[in-house]
């Protein structure tokens, strides 16, 4: 990681640190900073570019045809369409797919941006969603099984949760077991506000609230 302004672009064992100024450019034309295998044309000769604008950087997909993928440090995924761009901040990760079952990953590690400050609180009932509600050791391991794809890198990131007996696999519990686990905890946060854990993106909506308020981490996947 570079000073304060800067981020550090990687590929492979290709490594790049910019500073406001400078960009980076990826894909697989010769002149980009970073290149891409130049036979895989399922990749944009210019598929796309770091830089900075106002003080914030940002990766923009260059190309006209193919979409990129935008992975969070949470391990949240974004589909960045042909022409748009995405803030960075933190550690990031741009997936290329090509013609390989395995996608081209860049890595970017970019500083953070201060959340704003509100000067005045507004007025009215304040916002609760599940914050009573606290993991066991046993609950946080369940949920490490069902979304660790979210959490790994490279090759394993899957940012789907697993299946209930896929999840029991990893645990040596039955699948019925995990799905018992996972439902207690959905109808505990469901009473105390959290919307969505009812219906047939359930599972979704669990894995996102779960993975935004930080209640289970990468550090947590020693657990499994």
């Amino acid at each position: 990681m570079g000073g304060p302004h800067q981020v550090t672009v990687s590929l492979g064992a290709v490594s790049h640190t910019l500073s406001p100024g400078e960009e980076a450019t990826f894909g697989r034309a010769p002149d980009c900073v970073l290149r891409i295998d130049a036979q895989d044309t399922a990749i944009s000769r210019y598929a796309g570019v770091v830089l900075a604008e106002n003080g914030t950087w940002f990766v923009v997909n260059l190309s006209g045809a193919r979409q990129l993928d935008v992975v969070d440090d949470i391990g949240f995924r974004s589909v960045l369409a042909p022409g748009r761009r995405c803030a960075l901040q933190g550690k990031m990760r741009v997936l290329l797919r090509g013609h390989n079952t395995k996608p081209y990953e860049l890595r970017i590690d970019a500083p953070r941006m201060d959340a704003p400050v509100i000067a005045n609180v507004p007025e009215g009932l304040s916002t609760v969603v599940g914050d009573e509600v606290t993991l066991n050791q046993a609950e946080r391991r369940t949920l490490v099984a069902l979304l660790a794809g979210y959490l790994l890198d490279g090759d394993k990131y899957d940012p789907y949760p697993r299946s209930y007996d896929a999840a029991g696999h990893r645990l040596n519990l039955p699948g019925s077991t995990v799905r018992k686990k996972i439902e207690y905890l959905r109808k505990r946060l469901k009473d105390a506000g959290v919307p969505n854990m009812d219906g047939p993106s359930a599972l979704m909506n669990l894995a996102e609230y779960v993975l935004s308020r930080g209640l289970i981490t990468k550090d947590d996947l020693g657990l499994l």
